[in-house]
């Protein structure tokens, strides 16, 4: 399993926007095989940091829904979303792998 871990720097202006965007790719991972673990919005302290969680099962599966980017026509348009509205300032990625308690 991998998990991505994206970290955004939002426009707090436009939090319900960016929440817009959320629920469509929280959507699209689950559509696409993966599971989303949710955006963490924020409540206290800086208000202009978000993440977000979701796995798939192999670096392979997320390279395949990865590959819909810029084509699928679900993907344009949850990105239009955040290319229209601002309320993303900038985002990066980071891949982590799970290390969870056993039961």
């Amino acid at each position: 399993m991998i998990t991505c871990v994206v970290h955004y720097t939002i426009d707090p202006a436009q939090i319900e926007a960016f929440e817009r965007f959320a629920r469509e790719w929280m959507r699209l991972v689950a559509k696409h095989g993966g599971v989303h673990h949710g955006y963490f919005l924020p409540a206290e302290g800086a208000s202009d940091r978000a993440e977000a969680l979701f796995s798939f099962e192999s670096l392979a599966a997320y390279e395949r829904y990865r590959a819909r980017f810029g084509e699928d026509p679900e993907f344009v348009a949850a990105d239009r979303i955040r290319d229209e509205s601002g309320c993303v300032v900038r985002y990066d990625r980071t891949f982590m792998r799970p290390f969870l308690p056993t039961a």
